[in-house]
């Protein structure tokens, strides 16, 4: 199970802030936006081993990412377009993400190039389970929201504890258990829509 199974949960606690969002204004879009514009600086910051930028700017992009469907359903905005543009920017933000911790050193390319692949394709197949009608797919073992908390969790550790920990610092260990989550997760999702197929 993952945490995006409590999206429903979540849009309730964030629903009083998206009624104050509509009323001001500030659109789904804009909100998506800024999401990137987060991810884009987390991915700098994690090359540039600025730990605590890039803490800062995955948490704000977990949570534009999380609000901006809340407000697009608080203000009877939802559409296929909508949808469009919000998964093309959670799959650039996991490329700027995890590409600024692979390039920022702290893992080998080789695994960080494996657990980016298990990171697209894990989406990918959760969006193609829905595009041939198997609707939206969050299952297995590790979704995107379990992917922003643990990169969140693991960067502040790191910033405290940055010294390798036998081959890697704890943000290379957290990429190879991602290699490994994520493919495998891919694995499940098609094996299920699958079998419902």
């Amino acid at each position: 199970m993952t945490l995006d199974t409590y999206r429903a949960s979540t849009g309730r606690i964030l629903y009083p802030l998206a009624l104050t969002l509509n009323k001001r204004g500030i659109s789904a879009n804009q909100l998506s936006a800024l999401s990137l514009l987060c991810a884009v600086i987390a991915g700098l910051a994690f090359y540039v081993q600025l730990l605590p930028l890039a803490v800062v700017a995955v948490g704000l992009n977990a949570f534009f990412d999380a609000l901006d469907g809340c407000v697009a359903r608080s203000s009877n905005c939802e559409s296929s377009k909508g949808d469009l543009v919000d998964h093309v920017i959670d799959r650039y933000a996991d490329i700027f993400i995890f590409g600024g911790i692979i390039f920022g050193g702290y893992v080998p390319w080789q695994i960080g190039l494996i657990a980016l692949l298990g990171i697209l394709m894990t989406s990918y197949l959760g969006t193609q389970a829905q595009a041939i009608g198997a609707g939206r797919d969050y299952r297995g073992l590790i979704g995107r929201a379990d992917r922003l908390l643990l990169v969140f969790i693991v960067a502040i550790l790191n910033a405290i504890y940055p010294a390798p920990i036998i081959w890697f610092p704890l943000l290379g260990w957290m990429m190879l258990v991602l290699a490994v989550a994520s493919n495998f997760t891919a694995l499940q999702r098609f094996y299920l829509a699958y079998k419902e197929l």
